[in-house]
């Protein structure tokens, strides 16, 4: 029997994407689904909409908004799969899209996390005349950046291999239960002082030093509509400001060794630099991000401690993938052979 795929879904004000990303899960070839909704208190009409899918899934309503990260901690507690799939409900994937990741996911034992091809798609999730794409796993820089490799880059056969890669965007990652508890921290596995915004970077980078693979399958093909993009920070509602830059900065606490900051201070603490002078001098409502990572200080101590003491990966492993380029590593041939004889499920 296939293993259960838990399919997870946070939605807040998400109304006009629903049906059609739900309507592509129900669509999928592989059908050992479980299906769960959680509505962080929406005001567009999205929770009542997901009253038309009890029958099929299960629905849980938060009576404000709780952020991302809880809402899809709430969701992982009340799975049951071997795999989850976080996915967004700006979504929609190809039929085959689970099929693919979970067969290419069961390769190599080490694979905590399975990501496959988005694409760019318009505001109603329809494909636009000249497909791009939106992400193919994520990757970080010197300056410990965090970047989706080929964004907005022509689909013309790039990235058109299995490899490795960093980690996988929250748009649509699938976890490996065992991964999920080994990486999970004491109050969930995605960091619910986070909110929202760059908590799948914080996830690939503590399943990275726990020892975990993150494994870009080119053949598993969505489409997205990302909100925010790069170079466009001036159109992101100030509050998500506000929170990615308090992430930024909760992320490196926990995660970054010593020997890495070694390597790179230099990049980073330019960069460093410009965040805050940019909060100061052009983004105040972003300053509060500071009084809240000061509030959050020790519980982020607590939870380095806890990633540090069940560290696997060594400094020279982990430094490599700090690269301004897309960078991806190859399969060994043992599991890139097994890989091309991996049937649909």
């Amino acid at each position: 029997m296939n293993p259960l795929v838990s399919v997870t879904i946070v939605t807040y004000n998400s109304r006009k994407y629903l049906a059609k990303c739900l309507n592509s899960v129900f669509r999928q070839t592989y059908r050992e689904l479980e299906i769960i909704l959680v509505d962080n208190a929406s005001t567009d009409g999205a929770g009542e909409m997901l009253g038309g899918y009890e029958s099929c899934a299960r629905v849980i309503r938060n009576r404000r908004n709780l952020g991302f990260a809880i809402g899809q901690n709430q969701a992982i507690e009340a799975s049951r799969g071997d795999w989850v799939l976080a996915l967004n409900p700006d979504v929609r994937l190809e039929p085959d899209f689970l099929d693919r990741l979970v067969g290419s996911g069961t390769v190599d034992p080490r694979v905590g996390t399975v990501c496959g091809k988005l694409l760019r798609a318009t505001r109603d999730l329809g494909r636009p005349p000249e497909p791009r794409i939106d992400s193919a796993g994520l990757y970080f820089t010197p300056s410990f950046r965090h970047f989706d490799r080929g964004w907005n880059e022509p689909d013309d056969g790039r990235y058109s291999q299995a490899e490795y890669v960093f980690g996988a965007t929250g748009a649509a990652a699938l976890y490996r239960r065992r991964m999920i508890d080994s990486a999970r921290l004491a109050d969930g596995f995605f960091d619910p002082a986070f909110f929202s915004y760059r908590e799948d970077a914080d996830v690939a980078w503590r399943a990275q030093l726990l020892g975990w693979r993150c494994l870009y399958v080119p053949e598993a093909v969505g489409h997205h509509v990302r909100r925010v993009i790069p170079n466009s920070r001036r159109n992101v509602p100030s509050r998500l400001r506000m929170h990615s830059v308090k992430n930024r900065f909760l992320m490196r606490i926990k995660n970054v060794t010593p020997d890495l900051y070694r390597r790179y201070w230099l990049p980073a603490t330019f960069r460093d630099l410009l965040v805050v002078g940019g909060c100061l001098f052009t983004e105040p409502r972003s300053l509060p991000a500071f009084w809240r990572l000061a509030r959050d200080f020790s519980r982020t101590l607590d939870r380095r401690r806890h990633i540090m003491r069940r560290r696997q990966a060594t400094d020279d492993y982990i430094a490599a993938w700090f690269d301004n380029q897309a960078a991806g590593l190859p399969l060994p041939v043992r599991y890139a052979n097994k890989l091309e004889t991996v049937p649909e499920l």
